[in-house]
């Protein structure tokens, strides 16, 4: 089973195929600006000798990379590597190879900006469908939250189950799918300012969280949908501080 992103973070090890060693390789260097915008991927012979893989390994890898946007083919010409424009950007991988690379304010805050388009809207869904099971689920990870005893990855893990149970509640499968942006939003604020660095944070964090479930479990749709906007906010304005101060 493929590792999630956070997993993929917080451990720092993915197995890989040769496939997916040469898909990984390229494409972070792509995302890099190693081989910039319209630019042409060395050629098949010189990749297959340096990533020491057959020629069609090398080139099932090329395909991969041209439907994840980030190239392509041109007959006679090479493979070359496209606008950011055209990159899937809720591709796992893709969002994995940013954070690997690094990213700035500017991406973080594009990120909290889908979040806000889409997660107040679930909560508000989760309101109208849920299932007492659901809310119980829901409350049962929220409370957990608060567990003093959280390191950061732990914390991470536990916020990530959290809404992701929202999405699950909101019985939307468009939905659902989107939960590798929850999870590019929570490596990036793991990775610069966690909650748990300050025991004081974490009750906080949980009590906002079962303030989300409170307003699920009494059907009030535009209170989940406030309570959910007001912790995507708080995540951002933390993670931002943490960027500014780090300049």
């Amino acid at each position: 089973m493929r590792k999630g992103l956070l997993e993929t973070v917080i451990s720092g090890m993915n197995t890989r195929t040769s496939h997916a060693q040469v898909v990984n390789e390229l494409g972070r260097a792509i995302i890099a600006g190693d081989y910039p915008v319209g630019t042409t991927l060395p050629g098949d012979v010189e990749l297959a000798a340096r990533f020491k893989v057959s020629r069609t390994v090398l080139r099932e890898a090329m395909k991969t990379l041209a439907a994840k946007g980030l190239v392509v083919p041109r007959a006679r010409i090479g493979t070359r590597v496209t606008p950011n424009t055209q990159w899937n950007l809720f591709d796992s991988d893709i969002l994995t190879w940013y954070f690997a690379v690094g990213v700035n304010e500017e991406f973080l805050l594009h990120l909290s900006e889908v979040r806000l388009g889409f997660e107040p809207h679930a909560a508000a869904l989760a309101a109208r469908h849920a299932s007492e099971a659901d809310i119980s689920q829901m409350m049962r990870l929220a409370v957990a939250m608060g567990d003093p005893d959280h390191s950061a990855e732990s914390l991470a893990v536990a916020d990530l189950k959290f809404h992701l149970s929202v999405l699950e509640a909101s019985r939307n499968p468009f939905l659902r799918t989107l939960g590798s942006l929850i999870e590019a939003a929570l490596v990036g604020a793991f990775k610069l300012s966690s909650p748990a660095a300050d025991r004081g944070k974490i009750s906080d964090v949980a009590a906002s969280h079962i303030r989300i479930v409170e307003e699920i479990d009494r059907r009030d749709e535009d209170g989940a949908r406030r309570a959910m906007e007001n912790v995507i906010r708080v995540g951002r304005e933390r993670v931002v501080q943490s960027l500014r101060e780090g300049k």
